[in-house]
Parts: structure tokens; C-alpha cells; sequence
């Protein structure tokens, strides 16, 4: 299974939402991470089939985007946002997606929809009206609805945003198991969505790829680069202009900083491992 695009460009009337972009997907857990606008949920939509390109390749298993209805067949998506009619119960709305997408057998639907509901842990809530349902519980449905037609590449744009914590680690790791044997897009702009579910990335900043690789190589790329340091508040500002700062934490008269630099920025800084968050703000800082 693989996903070959090859001089990808998504051209609107005064904006190049994707600028001739390579790149190949395999079987696993794929990230793509990059700032809102940075043509995302572009790609997303034209790997679905829900978007026409401008000008150049995708495959999809080698079956070309062009081929709409056989793509269709073998993709499964979860845009970031979504409904699925709030009155029917679980079961139903999963019932009446299941034939929408074709499944004739009653008995095969309902065989199909209980394995589902159990693999997003939504068994036991089947009669529940989808309208009733939590944030997570929603987006597992979403999942659950998206995997139907068993399909071989699964898409999802924005899995986490809305969710608390914990509902945040049991999506992705739901998302996790059902990589194992297919290919599994994650969009997103959180990089940790990416750090603990994702092997290989790639990052899109205005239209472009700006790395495609490994995130242990991106987390290489931003080593001795990542401080903490604890300053006097009225300092803030001075280290500011002078230095990327990835989070601050007041402590009364005094401030915690995480921040970027090539140099020790004070004599009692101390060096600190990069997170892939820190190494995408470096990136990002070095491409602007």
C-alpha cells in the first residue's frame, strides 16, 4: 500500500494553496503537521476525491485520483468537521451509512456495525441518540463511520481538536491499532498529536513541503538548540526580540522560559531535550 504524489499544485484565483509537492506515503501512521492555512485540509480534500488538482499525480495504491469511484472504495475519512444526524441512535446512524455505502445484507450490517462499535469502544452506548454523545465520544463514532467499507487508507483531519486530555490519548491511540495494517493520514497543526502516534511526517507551510522525513530526525535537528532558563519578569520583553520563546511560566517576581537559541542565552540556562513541538517551532522559524 503507498501513496504516490508527485507535482501536487492546488491553484485558486489569488492564492496557491499547494505549490508542486512530492511525496510518498506507506502502510503506518503518517503526520502531517503545519499552521492553519498551510494547504492541509487541501490535500486532504483532493485525496478524497472531494477536490479537483490543478496540475500533477496522486495514486492511491496505484490506482490514479482521477478514478474517483474506485478511490472512493478504498479511502476512508474523517473531515474535522463533521454530523451525523443528531436523532437516529448510534446503531441507526451506523445502519443507514452502512448502506449508503452499499452493504445490502442486513445480517452482514449488523455484524459489521458491532465489531466497529466495539473496536472505538462505543458498543455499549448503541442505543444512545448521537446528539447525546461527548465530544470524544463523537469523533470515535466518526471513526467507527469511516471504517465501514474496511477501507485500506483512513484520513483524518484535526482528530483532537475540542477534546480533553484523555479523550485526546485514547483517540490517538485508537488511531494507533488501526494503522497496523493500513495506511493512516493524521492532519493536524498539534504537533504532539504527531510525537506519540506518527514515525514519519511531513510538515506544509504556504503550499509547500518544507520536511518530509522521521520525526526522530526532526527532533535531531532542534538538539542543543532548547533552553530553560528563570529571569526576572522585567527581562521579558528584552528576550523577546532577541529569542524565540516557546512557553513562560510566572513565578512571581521571576519567569520559567523555554526558549530557542544557537548560543547559551545566560550563564545559568540550562540545555534542555527537544520536544516535537520545539524542533517544529525551529523549523518553522528557519523556513519563514
Amino acid at each position: 500500500m503507498e501513496i504516490s504524489i508527485n507535482n501536487l499544485s492546488k491553484q485558486y484565483v489569488k492564492t496557491t494553496a499547494l505549490n508542486n509537492i512530492n511525496l510518498t506515503i506507506n502502510k503506518g501512521m503518517f503526520g502531517l503537521l503545519g499552521p492553519n492555512g498551510a494547504g492541509k485540509t487541501t490535500l486532504m480534500r483532493i485525496l478524497t476525491t472531494l477536490l479537483n488538482k490543478t496540475s500533477g499525480t496522486v495514486k492511491v495504491n496505484n490506482i490514479d485520483i482521477e478514478n474517483k469511484q474506485q478511490i472512493r472504495e478504498i479511502i476512508g475519512y474523517l473531515p474535522q468537521e463533521f454530523s451525523l444526524y443528531p436523532k437516529m441512535t448510534v446503531f441507526e446512524a451506523m445502519d443507514y451509512l452502512s448502506l449508503l455505502a452499499g452493504i445490502k445484507s442486513a445480517k452482514f450490517r449488523k455484524q459489521n456495525i458491532i465489531e466497529l462499535l466495539e473496536k472505538v469502544n462505543l458498543l455499549k452506548f448503541k442505543k444512545t441518540k448521537v446528539r447525546a454523545l461527548s465530544g470524544g465520544m463523537k469523533r470515535r463514532l466518526g471513526i467507527a463511520q469511516a471504517l465501514i467499507n474496511n477501507p485500506q487508507l483512513l484520513i483524518v483531519d484535526e482528530p483532537t481538536a475540542g477534546l480533553d486530555p484523555e479523550e485526546r490519548i485514547r483517540f490517538r491511540n485508537l488511531l494507533s491499532d488501526f494503522a497496523k495494517d493500513r495506511i493512516v493520514i493524521l492532519s493536524t497543526h498539534i504537533a504532539g498529536d504527531i510525537e506519540f502516534t506518527c514515525n514519519d511526517l511531513a510538515i506544509l507551510n504556504k503550499g509547500n513541503i518544507v520536511y518530509q522525513g522521521s520525526v526522530t530526525n526532526l527532533l535531531k535537528n532542534a538538539e542543543n538548540s532548547v533552553w530553560s532558563v528563570i529571569i526576572d519578569r522585567s527581562k521579558l520583553n528584552e528576550l523577546r526580540q532577541k529569542n524565540t520563546i516557546i512557553s513562560s511560566v510566572s513565578e512571581g517576581h521571576t519567569a520559567r522560559i523555554k526558549l530557542l537559541s544557537k548560543n547559551k542565552p545566560f550563564s545559568h540556562a540550562t540545555m534542555v531535550k527537544p520536544t516535537i513541538e520545539d524542533a517544529y517551532m525551529k523549523l518553522m522559524k528557519e523556513v519563514k
